[in-house]
């Protein structure tokens, strides 16, 4: 101990510092400030809150917590948003509550029948097809078409390859941001939660990503093809 005190430069390992530093009642960053410095994000990546190597891992209280406790703003901007609904108990009843407090409720999908989507069933080439689980998404928002502060938008053509490349879901100052890799399908994706502590940071980046991709979308209950 007293060879790790009187020289600086030696900096024993994590379980020994601990013990070091509850024997003599002090804080660890009195004694090696550099060690907590070193494990404490201070660059853009602070807004990297967790990640998960598979949506699926993400658990189910995760996506339940940042539902409960958003209250300006739940934006759901994945291509389907199907699971949602299957994995959260009472969903349309949660989401009818937070409309109705003043919450906004945000969809944005990719539409059924466009180019983009046969092309991803034809790359996926699974049972649940790409329009069915968007089709699963638009049934349930069907129910909350009483609800105000609920919107649905399909996403332009132009921008359907963006839009199903990346999904980002959003809880006021929460997010979760799924990269779909080539031919896998969203829960096998991987998946940051983020959390915004800075301007124009990662968050920020991403918020902005489906924010643009909302402004050039088309009402789900005003367009023609799915009145």
């Amino acid at each position: 101990m007293e060879r790790w005190l009187s020289d600086a430069s030696l900096v024993p390992h994590q379980r020994n510092r601990i013990d070091v530093c509850a024997a003599l009642g002090v804080d660890e960053r009195v004694i090696w400030p550099n060690s907590v410095r070193a494990n404490v994000k201070t660059g853009h990546d602070r807004e990297v809150f967790a990640v998960y190597p598979y949506r699926s891992a993400c658990p189910r209280s995760v996506w339940a917590q940042l539902i409960a406790e958003a209250r300006s703003e739940v934006f759901l901007a994945g291509y389907t948003s199907y699971f949602v609904w299957l994995e959260q108990p009472a969903l349309l009843q949660t989401l009818r509550r937070k409309a109705e407090s003043g919450c906004r409720i945000r969809f944005l999908l990719g539409d059924p029948d466009c180019d983009t989507t046969r092309q991803r069933e034809r790359i996926e080439d699974v049972a649940l097809t790409v329009s069915t689980r968007i089709r699963v998404t638009l049934e349930n928002l069907a129910k909350l078409a009483d609800t105000d502060s609920v919107e649905a938008r399909f996403s332009a053509p132009e921008d359907g390859p963006n839009h199903i490349g990346l999904s980002v879901f959003r809880f006021d100052d929460h997010a979760l941001v799924t990269p779909h890799l080539a031919r896998t399908v969203g829960h096998d994706s991987p998946l940051m939660h983020l959390r915004r502590s800075e301007e124009s940071g990662m968050f920020d980046r991403f918020a902005e990503h489906i924010e643009e991709i909302w402004s050039r979308g088309s009402d789900i209950r005003t367009s023609p093809a799915h009145a």
